[in-house]
């Protein structure tokens, strides 16, 4: 990987990572009810789903770019009508969020694993990594010092964003959730989204 490429990738995996979902609600209401301590260990949590499911990607794709030769160009195209996709349904998402549930009493570890299973079993993020990274690797020459500087890539792009959601939260509480700065989040990550999207099928 380049240095460009590297930055790119941080500046889009950090943009991105900042996307209101489950998993940053959840991150700031067990901050917010349970002490920041809980809201890092749900960040560790949801860090290591996504570590998961980049390397299924990583080598998943590289597997398919051996097999399918020139015709990976499909894949390709694939990946960014997804991509394409899910920037327009964020652009127009509202800025409320449901569906994360407050619990007060539990442990380190339990905050870990809400974090983790809430990532795991988001099934659309394998497809999500599979049009996104595309982007940004050569996948003819994935190696594994690539996938080790990919993954602190992500630990820090990921991570970072839900452990500001976790000291904001733990300052001002659940209060948080429900800014208008979600709303512009959505926007920005829509419109990047979108360019991932539309590179991949017109440059690629």
């Amino acid at each position: 990987m380049t240095l460009d490429s590297m930055l790119a990738l941080f500046g889009a995996m950090l943009v991105l990572a900042f996307i209101p979902s489950i998993s940053t609600m959840t991150v700031a209401i067990r901050s917010a009810t349970c002490g920041l301590s809980h809201g890092f260990f749900t960040s560790l949590g949801i860090v290591a789903g996504d570590i998961v499911f980049i390397v299924i990607a990583i080598y998943g794709l590289s597997l398919l770019a051996d097999l399918l030769g020139h015709q990976f160009k499909l894949i390709r195209y694939l990946g960014g009508a997804y991509l394409l996709w899910l920037g327009v349904m964020l652009w127009r998402s509202k800025s409320q969020i449901e569906g994360a549930q407050v619990k007060t009493d539990s442990s380190l570890l339990s905050s870990f694993l809400a974090g983790l299973f809430i990532t795991l079993a988001d099934q659309k993020a394998i497809l999500f990594y599979l049009g996104f990274f595309p982007a940004f690797i050569d996948l003819s020459g994935v190696t594994f010092l690539d996938t080790g500087i990919i993954l602190v890539i992500a630990a820090l792009a990921v991570g970072g964003p839900k452990l500001v959601y976790a000291v904001l939260a733990d300052r001002a509480g659940v209060l948080l959730i429900n800014t208008g700065a979600y709303k512009a989040i959505n926007g920005v990550a829509g419109l990047l989204l979108i360019g991932i999207g539309l590179f991949l099928i017109v440059w690629t």
